[in-house]
């Protein structure tokens, strides 16, 4: 009776880790949908004012933000696999697309000091850039508090990640308001000053995913 007991206790211990597992798995997807909804449409939003006004800044951080909206992609996978071997994974791929979307925001950027034009629309674009920071803000708060309770390295990371992009969309506004002034060259200018935060950041993402999954 003592050892079936025991083999008893051990099979609910089990099923109980199972369990854990499974809502571990469910609301790391949750949160990663969540956010990916709330950049998605931050990004489209931008999209729509970028036609109109062309800007390099607002462009530098709607590719971002469109790089943020699909890392969920890679950690949404992780938590259906429940593998805490591909979170990791997960982790480096987010690192990934944050450096894809530096080069290509600084590409832009060098290509509109070359060749200039000034963006138009600026109280759209503005706005814009205030959408950015209120959806970088939102996403960040949901993947950090989710990655804490779940115990998620790379969720984390993402939701640090965004709660600073947040703060480089606010250049975009900083770019409206130069430009109104008349200083055109600020646009470009400011477009590259994004891309050297979104590095900045990419650094700093990579020593987080990497020190975790040592």
């Amino acid at each position: 009776m003592p050892a079936a007991a025991e083999t008893h206790e051990h099979h609910g211990h089990s099923h109980g880790l199972v369990d854990d597992e499974i809502k571990r798995s469910r609301e790391g997807v949750r949160a990663v949908l969540l956010s990916l909804a709330v950049l998605g449409l931050a990004a489209l939003a931008q999209t729509a004012v970028f036609v109109l006004s062309g800007s390099v800044a607002l462009l530098a951080d709607l590719i971002h933000n469109f790089g943020d909206a699909l890392t969920a992609v890679p950690l949404g996978a992780a938590f259906l696999l429940r593998s805490r071997r591909a979170e990791e994974l997960a982790g480096l791929a987010v690192v990934m697309a944050i450096f894809v979307s530096a080069c290509v925001a600084g590409a832009e950027a060098i290509d509109r000091l070359i060749h200039p034009n000034a963006p138009n629309h600026l109280a759209v674009l503005a706005l814009a850039g205030a959408i950015g920071y209120l959806g970088n803000f939102a996403a960040g708060r949901v993947r950090t508090s989710a990655g804490r309770r779940l115990g998620s390295p790379a969720l984390i990371a993402d939701g640090d990640h965004a709660r600073a992009d947040a703060y480089v969309s606010l250049a975009v506004v900083l770019s409206s308001a130069t430009v109104a002034l008349g200083a055109t060259v600020a646009d470009p200018l400011i477009g590259l000053g994004i891309t050297l935060v979104i590095l900045r950041i990419t650094w700093r993402s990579w020593r987080t995913v990497r020190g975790h999954a040592r």
